[in-house]
């Protein structure tokens, strides 16, 4: 049975920074791109990056471009989201998944709320 956890979201200052995580399970994690996604409130998911299976980071959203880092460990079957200078905008639910083609059912999300 295919997981996806994600966490390390919460509330912070604009400016502030968060490391997000997400933990696979249940499918050949190290063989896949992987990425992270967001979905703001009324608005639909957006893509935000995603790292090759050998950790070329070939595609970030320009909204995040210098400012969020992924990263993955492939023992830990894991992949991170490092997320510095945050914005009021960068408030979502944050996802993983498979990418660019999402193949599994996404995990609850984590909230990451930015404040002004």
């Amino acid at each position: 049975q295919v997981q996806l956890v994600e966490s390390g979201g919460g509330l912070v200052q604009a400016g502030g920074s968060l490391r997000l995580s997400c933990a696979a399970s249940g499918f050949t994690f190290s063989s896949y791109t992987m990425g992270w996604f967001r979905q703001a409130p009324g608005k639909e998911r957006e893509s935000v990056g995603r790292i090759t299976a050998s950790s070329i980071v070939p595609y970030y959203a320009d909204s995040v471009k210098g400012r969020f880092t992924i990263s993955r460990d492939n023992a830990k079957n894991t992949i991170y989201l490092q997320m510095n200078s945050l914005k009021p905008e960068d408030t979502a639910v944050y996802y993983c998944n498979t990418a660019p083609a999402v193949i599994y059912s996404w995990g609850q999300g984590t909230q990451v709320t930015v404040s002004s």
